[in-house]
């Protein structure tokens, strides 16, 4: 563990150990900046493609006129069920509209094959808005002894590293 409130380069474990807890997640608390300073959170649905967050707005919905003025976002995941170990995970990014119907396509395979329940929610139309968030900066908590234990990571303009296959086996595993 390193010093408190210090950033630190992503590595392959923990990209390996936040993406398995995003993907154990069906629901994040997504916020945005409103125009008059004060945040916005809300409750919205996701799915994952690494630590790549895709989520569905109305395209009328103060969320995306937030998004539209400033993409700069939050997010905070807690897996229902989760090990004792794991609280969760907040991220930090900036959220732009998916538009190449390829990947909004692909995104619609992903969510019927992790949610095939969910099959007729798959995003079309224009009154919705596909967004993908792009982390910069990651903070992943875990209960250690009885404690919270947070560690923030950076992301860089390259991207994060690939996941280390070894690296998973949940957030405890990064203090």
């Amino acid at each position: 563990m390193t010093a408190a409130n210090e950033t630190i380069p992503i590595h392959g474990g923990a990209v390996a150990a936040v993406a398995e807890l995003l993907g154990s997640a069906r629901l994040m608390a997504l916020g945005v900046n409103r125009p008059d300073g004060w945040p916005q959170v809300t409750t919205i649905g996701y799915v994952n493609d690494g630590l790549k967050l895709y989520f569905v707005i109305a395209r009328d919905s103060q969320k995306f006129r937030n998004i539209q003025a400033d993409p700069r976002v939050s997010v905070a995941i807690r897996p229902e069920g989760a090990d004792a170990d794991t609280v969760g995970v907040s991220l930090a990014g900036r959220a732009v509209e998916v538009t190449e119907p390829a990947e909004v396509e692909r995104l619609n395979q992903m969510v019927y094959e992790r949610y095939p329940e969910a099959s007729a929610f798959c995003p079309s139309g224009s009154s919705v808005a596909v967004m993908r968030l792009s982390p910069e900066i990651v903070a992943p908590v875990a209960v250690i002894g009885g404690r919270s234990r947070a560690q923030t990571y950076a992301i860089g303009p390259g991207g994060a590293p690939a996941a280390d296959p070894d690296g998973g086996q949940g957030v405890s595993r990064l203090f």
